[in-house]
């Protein structure tokens, strides 16, 4: 028995017994646990912005839409649409992570600041960017090796996509050609939100 609870029981005690149980409460109910990380989320990247680390643990809880991006390719407009996803979504919890990768066609060829000036500048993004890095082969990125072994699929080419449910277990991976407007995309987008 703590201290605090014996005090409390020898005032209850010496006032003949009359306590308010608020007061004769257990230890103090500690705030609840922000959302376990999911070992698919633990993990850090720099930020595109200014290349400082930055734990992919802050989105745990969160719906996550991972996406390989390139500034000069046929997709590369689906920025616009990413972004717009993101902004409608945001506040019930989706998260849009943009990885810049040369991979397909050498179409992301820039350094950190030149890719983060052309999303900001071109396209207006604000959700979050990450270094660039591969997302295939040899070199993959720790988050991409994840989940092509959860999916079995590898990014055929800029702007695959990959689904992440709140509990961080759950992936679905869509092609480039899958627009952020997708029908379907966004019907699993409202779906997972709902999941508590």
């Amino acid at each position: 028995m703590s201290a605090r609870r014996s005090l409390l029981l020898m005032v209850a005690a010496a006032l003949g017994g009359t306590m308010p149980a608020l007061c004769l409460a257990a230890e103090p109910v500690p705030a609840a646990n922000s959302a376990a990380c999911p070992v698919l989320l633990n993990k850090t990247f720099p930020r595109l912005q200014d290349e400082k680390p930055q734990s992919l643990c802050q989105y745990a809880g969160k719906v996550v839409l991972v996406v390989n991006t390139a500034s000069y390719c046929g997709f590369t407009p689906q920025f616009k649409g990413l972004e717009a996803l993101y902004a409608k979504y945001k506040d019930q919890g989706l998260v849009v992570l943009g990885f810049p990768s040369n991979d397909f066609g050498n179409q992301d060829p820039g350094n950190a600041k030149q890719i983060a000036d052309f999303c900001e500048n071109t396209y207006g993004v604000k959700f979050p960017m990450f270094g660039k890095s591969h997302v295939r082969g040899d070199e993959v990125n720790p988050l991409h090796a994840s989940l092509i072994k959860l999916t079995g699929t590898t990014p055929k080419w800029n702007f695959y996509k990959y689904l992440i449910t709140r509990d961080g277990r759950t992936v679905t991976a869509y092609s480039s050609m899958t627009a952020p407007d997708d029908r379907d995309l966004v019907a699993e987008v409202e779906k997972s939100l709902a999941a508590k």
